[in-house]
């Protein structure tokens, strides 16, 4: 796993973001960073990192943002980050290979085993409105660090799942279909219908509105 800080400036205040497959900064790197210090993590072909290492306790407010398969990733670490004081999950599952509550097996398996350029441009496309793209969204790690990632999540199960106090769900979400999202959570949380797509981060202009 890999991590960087998207602002870091001593703030009482920290947001942790866990990203999406293959993401990097560029989904969120418009949102005002305002009194949060906001950690990004991302790339889970490891579970590598000591949190201790952040030294965590030294903020008075600490916030939990995971988005796709963040919000499974993020289980494997459920000891440290269900503690925080708010915890929010957006597009995304706790199973997130699973014909019923994720990304369907056989469109799990067709994307690993068929990933290239013009499939990846394509899964970039489905992340938004036909019309409405976000050409600042990149994805510049190799198709092999890619397929690498996906087979890491198909193998690995976390022990347990984080509670979320709020979770997005968008209507028109063409990567993990919206109907499954509902079933995940629709025992497990109250969620919040919107009318979005899979990378929703332009609906909003700042860390904070996502939090409240």
């Amino acid at each position: 796993m890999q991590y960087s800080w998207l602002n870091k400036k001593d703030n009482k205040n920290l947001i942790v973001f866990f990203n999406g497959w293959g993401m990097n900064e560029t989904p969120v790197k418009h949102l005002v960073c305002n009194n949060f210090d906001v950690l990004m993590l991302y790339d889970y072909r490891k579970f590598d990192i000591n949190f201790k290492d952040f030294n965590f306790e030294k903020y008075e407010k600490k916030y939990l943002i995971s988005w796709s398969m963040g919000v499974y990733a993020v289980n494997f670490y459920k000891e440290i980050f269900e503690k925080f004081d708010r915890k929010i999950a957006i597009n995304g599952t706790g199973l997130i290979i699973d014909n019923n509550f994720g990304i369907p097996e056989k469109i799990y398996k067709l994307t690993l085993d068929y990933l290239n350029e013009e499939n990846l441009e394509r899964f970039k496309n489905n992340m938004f409105n036909k019309g409405n793209l976000n050409p600042e969204i990149t994805i510049t790690r190799s198709i092999e660090e890619l397929k690498e990632e996906l087979i890491s999540i198909q193998k690995l199960k976390p022990d347990s799942e984080i509670s979320y106090n709020k979770v997005i769900i968008s209507n028109n979400d063409k990567i993990i279909p919206s109907k499954n999202q509902i079933n995940y959570w629709n025992t497990r949380a109250d969620y919040n219908l919107v009318n979005s797509t899979h990378c929703l981060f332009k609906e909003y202009l700042s860390w904070q509105e996502i939090i409240c």
